[in-house]
């Protein structure tokens, strides 16, 4: 089989062992930093997929992918026809009425601000996944006329009930009454209590039965708003155009990306920063290969001579010592995508054992919500990751390639 000879003596040098060991040495440290730097990158960017996609899932849980309000801030009349509009849209998955206040929550003297929320509690299920993290009670248990309430059981433990205690809703509202104005109030029984995992909503949101919310704030048959949950959330952007033009100029749509946007702006940017810095790390050790090649072009002076006085070009020789160089890095690369796609899939499982073996814990739960490392794998960033990693590799070669092929023949065995 026909093989270009520069290619053949570029794996025979570095296949040959040397007489100079540090040589060697060097270039397996080469190899090895390579390898680290890719297998860090690829672990780190999977974990960081993984917090980003538990943060949004756990945020969205509560929150909506597409949120339809009345633009004057009276509410919405009629929501019921805009409701059968919206989820006939192709992808929509569930549309549920909302009706939103600010609050005070009292209860034996304590006395907490919070967000009251009210709900259908069949129609809450298509849209968010507070049903599922209920810890006591039930979110069916929200009846019209039966004044219950759902509590996030941080909410809950500051204002010290459980299920079957009452609390008073405080509206911002005033009554005008003969002994003057005073703040409208209304006592609520505690019919369940639920976990989210955000901080945000667990101690500052409270869920009651849609009806009881429109008697309590006034609002007739209006509702504050739809809360709407798509198939794919990634197409909320693109549906909120659609509805834009469809739908009467008084209704304002905003979706998952416009209400949250600086907080997920910042963790991509932090991603960004991430990357940068653990891509450093492959550089410096590409870069190890530059004095690996200088070295052995200083060290392989005579057969470069030799080669050239038996007809080699300058671009035979140059193409010698980058197939030397490309093959540490091809091999420290590939040595790092295997050792990161295996630590990446594996790290959930890996995690646990080390906080077991060592009996430490990397994030409580007293101070995290996410008291596990997720990790997200995307094949996308695996191949941009080797890819730069063999380009870094590739350009650490050209110097000392290019001054191997400017050796003269003369100069370089007049002393042998």
């Amino acid at each position: 089989m026909f093989r270009p000879y520069p290619l053949f003596v570029g794996l025979r040098y570095t296949r040959a062992k040397r007489r100079n060991h540090f040589i060697s040495f060097i270039s397996l440290t080469s190899m090895l930093g390579i390898a680290l730097g890719v297998m860090a990158l690829i672990t780190v960017l999977s974990v960081m997929n993984g917090f980003e996609a538990e943060l949004r899932d756990r945020i969205l849980g509560m929150a909506s992918h597409l949120t339809l309000t009345q633009a004057t801030g009276e509410g919405l009349a009629g929501w019921q026809a805009l409701a059968r509009q919206v989820r006939d849209r192709p992808g929509v998955a569930g549309v549920a009425p909302f009706v939103r206040q600010e609050v005070m929550l009292s209860r034996n003297g304590r006395v907490s601000g919070a967000v009251l929320r009210g709900v259908l509690p069949d129609r809450e299920a298509r849209v968010s996944t507070v049903a599922r993290h209920m810890v006591a009670g039930r979110l069916a248990d929200l009846r019209p006329g039966g004044y219950g309430i759902v509590l996030g059981n941080e909410l809950a433990w500051a204002l010290g009930v459980g299920v079957g205690d009452r609390v008073t809703v405080v509206t911002p509202e005033a009554a005008v009454t003969p002994a003057g104005i005073l703040p409208r109030l209304k006592r609520f029984r505690v019919v369940g209590i639920f976990k989210v995992g955000m901080y945000e909503y667990d101690r500052g949101v409270a869920l009651v039965q849609l009806q009881d919310a429109q008697k309590l704030f006034h609002l007739d048959n209006r509702v504050s708003g739809l809360r709407v949950r798509l198939d794919d959330l990634f197409q909320a952007p693109r549906l909120r155009q659609q509805l834009a033009g469809v739908l009467p100029p008084t209704v304002r749509i905003r979706d998952w990306t416009q209400e949250h946007a600086n907080f997920f702006r910042a963790v991509h940017t932090e991603k960004r920063v991430m990357f940068i810095i653990l891509t450093l790390i492959v550089a410096v050790a590409a870069f190890n290969i530059v004095s690996t090649l200088v070295m052995v072009v200083t060290d392989k002076q005579a057969d470069i001579a030799i080669l050239r006085t038996l007809g080699a070009t300058p671009g035979a020789v140059m193409t010698i010592f980058i197939v030397q160089g490309a093959l540490i890095g091809l091999v420290g690369t590939l040595l790092g995508v295997i050792g990161g796609v295996a630590l990446a899939t594996h790290v959930e499982t890996l995690v646990p054992l080390i906080e077991r073996t060592f009996h430490v814990q990397f994030l409580s739960p007293d101070v995290y919500y996410i008291s596990e490392l997720p990790s997200q794998l995307r094949w996308p960033d695996v191949v941009h990751i080797g890819g730069l990693a063999l380009v870094l590799s590739l350009t650490a070669t050209l110097y000392p390639a290019w001054r191997a092929s400017r050796t003269q023949p003369a100069e370089a065995l007049r002393y042998e």
